[in-house]
């Protein structure tokens, strides 16, 4: 699987079977960075454990979330996938507005299929669980180099995997603030993204396939630039 996205083109990438959303959601989609921001939402918006949030792979794009209570009942939120209908919703909660929209019909859906993420391959998912965990400033961290480097690769100067290697180098070589100000998250957002950004660059010179991870050696260097 991690081989066959060495070479994936943005083209590629943008091409989200289901949904049709922006460039940078549609890449975060495909990385399933997407996923790995919605559980550290889930741990904040429900005051949750990371043990306690599952991500589960479900092709048909169906079930969006599921809860599962005490008694081991399980209640689903299904629909067919299109924003319209959730932007609709945030914008007229706690109501639910009468609309046109498309129904979901299960006779259209005869087959739910579910897998577990690979989180060899798609390492965004595996570091954003690793920055709640930490957390301080490191989900800032996790998404200031993330926007950077989804910015990148669409405009072709780094690969598809190359992604994950850039926001790891971050999180390794950003200064951690275990309990921050808005000061210190306005910060650390702004080295974030110089950081990321001076590692671009070291990398632009040098082909993807050898760019198999962003190595300490060009971290330094760009801390260096940074203090």
């Amino acid at each position: 699987m991690r081989n066959d996205l060495l070479n994936i083109t943005k083209a590629q990438a943008l091409k989200h079977p289901n949904w049709e959303m922006g460039a940078k959601i549609t890449i975060d989609s495909a990385s399933l960075m997407n996923k790995g921001l919605e559980v550290i939402e889930a741990k904040w918006l429900f005051d949750l454990k990371a043990e306690q949030i599952d991500v589960v792979v479900h092709p048909q794009s169906i079930i969006h979330s599921a809860v599962q209570f005490e008694d081991g009942s399980i209640k689903a939120q299904l629909g067919v996938p299109d924003m319209k209908l959730p932007i609709q919703y945030a914008l007229g909660f706690p109501e639910r507005l009468k609309n046109t929209f498309k129904r979901f019909s299960f006779m259209d859906y005869p087959n739910f299929t579910f897998e577990k993420p690979d989180l060899e391959t798609f390492r965004n998912l595996q570091l954003a669980y690793n920055a709640m965990e930490k957390a301080g400033n490191m989900p800032c961290i996790l998404n200031a180099a993330n926007e950077i480097a989804v910015a990148a690769f669409l405009k072709d100067k780094i690969g598809f995997l190359n992604m994950s290697d850039l926001i790891a180098d971050c999180m390794e070589k950003i200064t951690f603030v275990s309990n921050p100000t808005l000061e210190d998250y306005v910060a650390t957002n702004k080295e974030t993204r110089i950081l990321a950004t001076t590692l671009i660059l070291f990398t632009i010179s040098l082909p993807l396939s050898t760019c198999k991870s962003i190595t300490s050696a060009f971290s330094i260097q760009a801390a260096t630039r940074l203090a």
